[in-house]
């Protein structure tokens, strides 16, 4: 069985889950066989992570640790990685032992055509979009290999079945699943076909924050299928979250690795690769309408959602950002009706990840991907959007804040911070640094504010922190749109709980 989680610090880790970064070219022969050199059992983790081979846990070791990652051993990826590798540079032969390796007991389906069923869905998603993705998951592996896909009907067996629990459910107590972070998901190889994951989690499918079920959902599916993990970084089945972006979702290795199981596409189709670019969006659905029983709700849309962005001004005016709209609310917490963001800044793209207004200015920064927009007013200081890692920048930050008391833009992305220099998009030195600076405030933050009291205000979904600079560390937490008047959500609240 293979177990998603977030393990805790010197636990022996462990594979399942996925959040890539850069995957290089595939290098020579020669020095491949160099790394294939047999590693202990003890150092696998460091080898599957891209880390120095030292057999001891040092801090680069216990930083990658505590990344969101599975719990079971990476014993076997060295070897299938191995094989893979063998038979890209080495031909027919190394292929015909590495389809002699795939057929033990169990590795894999002994058929092409395989069923599978949906038993149930989060209760805060809608059935048709996790269905949507599921069915979306399903074709990544069928659009690269000989295997084909059907939904079975609930009177019929089938072979791969999807559930989602809670707690403790039949699978030994060291798998019980524990809501929001810890465990995420486990799955078994072929023959069982099982595959599950935490009810409570905090799952989502059209923003890059929280955990991506479409992503989880495709590689639990790999593994279902008898895929082990893969130390390319960007491959879908890596130990680490992948986000996704415009590259393709599986990587090369991936693609060598069910084509090694169940052969390439029939009738000599080719593979076609799937940007992840297009599965940013599976909720096709209003979520101020009722859903089941739920009563009606009012007021602004990302009341009951979410934000993509927030950002505030020296008259504490906030503009809170989804997709193509923004909402601008006065001090008092009067809200407007959405905008376009193209009416006010012309050549900003929808969905923008990170914003900040700088109080010494008044200008606007935004953020998205590894690009950066800086306006004065509505009109761009900039000719074009800049290229922001050209100065050390993070791409793909999760929020932006101005500090008063340093005079500075920061971003802020996963466990790390980065200050930015004065009027300039260039990374400070001595950083980034962790995020145990700002004491109390979790990762991934969606979104932060400077308050006139001199607190800042830190949100993640549908919480948020308040930080006490003087003592840099949150001092209260709560619901944002039901604690925090001045965020427009007065209405919201009185048509029922949020989310």
């Amino acid at each position: 069985m293979l177990h998603c989680s977030l393990p805790l610090p010197l636990l022996p880790p462990a594979s399942c889950c996925l959040q890539g970064s850069s995957l290089p070219s595939p290098p020579p022969p020669t020095l491949l066989l160099w790394s294939f050199i047999s590693i202990p059992p003890d150092r696998e983790f460091q080898w599957v992570s891209q880390l120095p081979i030292s057999g001891m846990l040092d801090p680069a070791t216990l930083r990658q640790m505590t990344r969101p990652r599975c719990g079971v051993a990476d014993t076997d990826s060295q070897a299938a990685w191995t094989e893979r590798v063998s038979a890209l540079f080495a031909g027919r032969r190394a292929k015909m032992r590495r389809k002699k390796r795939f057929a033990k007991q169990g590795d894999k389906w002994y058929k092409q055509h395989l069923s599978y069923r949906l038993v149930n869905w989060p209760q805060h998603l809608p059935e048709p979009a996790v269905r949507g993705a599921v069915r979306a998951a399903f074709q990544l592996w069928s659009n690269v290999s000989a295997l084909e896909f059907w939904e079975a009907p609930a009177t019929v067996p089938a072979d791969i079945r999807l559930t989602f629990f809670q707690g403790d459910h039949n699978d030994g107590l060291g798998n019980a699943f524990d809501g929001p972070g810890g465990a995420l998901a486990h799955a078994f190889l072929p023959r069982r076909g099982e595959a599950h994951f935490d009810r409570d989690e905090r799952w989502t499918l059209s923003r890059r924050r929280g955990r991506n079920l479409f992503v989880v959902l495709a590689h639990e599916i790999g593994h279902t299928l008898g895929l082990p993990h893969s130390p390319a970084p960007r491959a879908l089945m890596a130990p680490y979250y992948k986000r996704l972006g415009r590259d393709a979702l599986l990587s090369w290795d991936d693609v060598l690795a069910v084509q090694g199981l169940y052969g390439k596409p029939q009738g000599g189709s080719v593979a076609i690769q799937l940007p992840g670019k297009l599965f940013t969006d599976f909720e096709a659905w209003d979520p101020r309408r009722p859903q089941g029983r739920r009563p009606e709700i009012q007021g602004p849309k990302y009341c009951h959602s979410s934000f993509d962005a927030i950002t505030v001004d020296g008259q504490q005016r906030l503009y809170i950002f989804q997709g193509s709209q923004f909402w601008e609310v006065a001090a008092d917490g009067n809200v407007s009706e959405p905008r376009p963001l193209q009416a006010r800044w012309a050549g900003l793209p929808p969905h923008i990840e990170a914003a900040a207004v700088s109080l010494d200015s008044g200008d606007f920064y935004f953020f998205k991907g590894s690009r950066c927009w800086r306006f004065r007013g509505s009109k761009p200081v900039w000719g074009s959007p800049q290229l922001c890692r050209a100065g050390g920048l993070p791409r793909h930050p999760d929020a932006a804040l101005f500090f008063p008391p340093l005079g500075r833009l920061i971003l802020f992305k996963g466990a790390r911070y980065y200050v930015l220099a004065r009027d300039g998009l260039q990374v400070e030195p001595y950083y980034p640094r962790g995020l145990q600076d700002w004491g109390g405030v979790p990762e991934e933050v969606s979104g932060a504010l400077p308050r006139p009291d001199g607190s800042i205000i830190f949100f993640r979904d549908d919480r948020y922190w308040r930080l006490d600079q003087a003592k840099l560390r949150a001092t209260a937490s709560g619901r944002w749109a039901a604690e925090l008047p001045w965020m427009g959500c007065w209405h919201a609240n009185s048509g029922g709980a949020l989310f």
